[in-house]
């Protein structure tokens, strides 16, 4: 691995851009040329397109009109997020020729930073599941080794940047689909709280937990593309790391828990009731999932891969009356974090529990791979906190990523603490 824009920053490429040394069409090529086939990063390729844009990113900079650290900076899009007039797959055989008549709200945004779309990147079908190798167009593979999962449901966003394709990526997060990705290739990904980034084009698959997020090479990179999506970040006042709380796991790979724990060892720990908030936000997810596909399941189940079928059948099994006891619940979850993040600024813990799996399989040492995967990330979706994760390290050759959370309004404290730890 190593792409043309491995450990470059995008404030690097805009000096380059600026300088005259650079050009976007220069940068546009590069990413192109760069797509390795094997890992089955993208869906989608738009060279025409990109030509298109980069040539007007390159105009409007000589003519003097800048429109920030994205401007001319090419970028890709997860395959549920529509691009007018390229493909919106949803690595599934149901959308197979569908192609988008708009560009998503975000998409919109990103344009207007002066972004310029190169392609859509592989997702697991529907964005149903964290492992990234359940998808029509096949497993996306982690430049790592590509033996493994590259994480899903964001796979082929975190293997594009991962592989320095591009960097800079869109993805979606419901249970983690950004963030453990993100932990096992090794780059950084943020979720932002819930609603501030606009969903509107964006296939749904549990509304009430869907997130747009965004993936780079560093924190400071996800800030400035999760800028160019909303707007200036709000400056918290908080210390970032002056009030840290380590949450512990229930199940991990010890050598993961060890070098994350390193980051912050002074932090003291506190509880959190994982399984009481997993049930939660099963509860949500199924039901919200079934609504979405309970017609496209009775009008043809067999365009569905079988793994994703299950879930949805699975799905369509949650009682009613879980779903409202899981709403009561989270707002109960909600207050005791509420009060938590009002004694410490952020709570830091893996990201993943595990180090990326071999592509297949289904159970670790640990329990079943499901359920593993989302249970440190997926907490966040349910309160709709924001959370970030960057590299923390290596085990065994595989990269590791700490995750750290805060309050809604207080963005800017994880990207200050990230950079506090050496992550930034």
């Amino acid at each position: 691995m190593g792409g043309f824009f491995t450990g470059r920053t995008l404030a690097d490429l805009g000096q380059g851009l600026r300088s005259g040394k650079e050009t976007a069409r220069d940068l546009v090529a590069r990413a192109l040329d760069s797509v390795d086939p094997d890992l089955n990063a993208f869906a989608a390729l738009d060279p025409e397109g990109a030509a298109v844009a980069a040539e007007r990113a390159d105009e409007e900079l000589a003519s003097g009109t800048d429109r920030g650290p994205l401007h001319g900076i090419p970028v890709a899009v997860k395959d549920i997020i529509d691009v007018a007039g390229l493909p919106t797959g949803m690595g599934s055989a149901h959308f197979a020729g569908h192609v988008a008549e708009a560009d998503a709200a975000c998409v919109a945004a990103l344009r207007n930073a002066g972004a310029v779309i190169v392609g859509k990147t592989g997702t697991q079908e529907f964005a149903f599941g964290a492992t990234g190798d359940v998808s029509a167009s096949g497993p996306v593979r982690n430049p790592h080794d590509r033996e493994r999962m590259s994480g899903g449901s964001s796979s082929g966003s975190a293997a594009a940047v991962a592989a320095g394709t591009v960097p800079l990526a869109l993805g979606t997060d419901t249970g983690g689909s950004v963030r453990i990705p993100s932990a096992f290739c090794g780059v950084a990904g943020f979720k932002p709280a819930h609603g501030a980034v606009p969903a509107g084009g964006v296939f749904p698959l549990s509304r009430s937990l869907d997130h747009v997020g965004v993936l780079a090479g560093t924190a400071a990179d996800c800030l400035l593309g999760y800028e160019a999506l909303t707007g200036p970040l709000a400056r918290d006042g908080a210390v970032p790391g002056g009030r840290a709380a380590w949450i512990e796991p229930p199940a991990a790979d010890p050598e993961v828990v060890r070098t994350v724990r390193a980051l912050v060892p002074d932090a003291p720990a506190e509880p959190l009731d994982f399984a009481g908030l997993r049930e939660v936000f099963l509860a949500i997810e199924f039901s919200e999932a079934y609504d979405v596909h309970a017609e496209r399941i009775a009008a043809a189940p067999d365009r569905y891969l079988p793994v994703t079928l299950g879930r949805l059948e699975e799905s369509g099994r949650m009682p009613g009356w879980r779903l409202v006891r899981a709403l009561r619940e989270r707002d109960r979850y909600a207050a005791e974090i509420a009060e938590l993040l009002e004694r410490y600024d952020l709570l830091v813990m893996p990201t993943m529990p595990i180090t990326a799996p071999k592509i297949g399989a289904t159970e670790c040492e640990f329990g079943p791979l499901t359920a593993l995967l989302v249970s440190l990330t997926s907490p966040w979706n349910v309160l709709g906190l924001p959370a970030l994760t960057v590299p923390a390290g290596t085990v065994g050759g595989l990269p590791v990523g700490v995750q750290l959370v805060t309050r809604r309004g207080a963005e800017d404290v994880l990207f200050r603490a990230a950079e506090r730890l050496g992550r930034g």
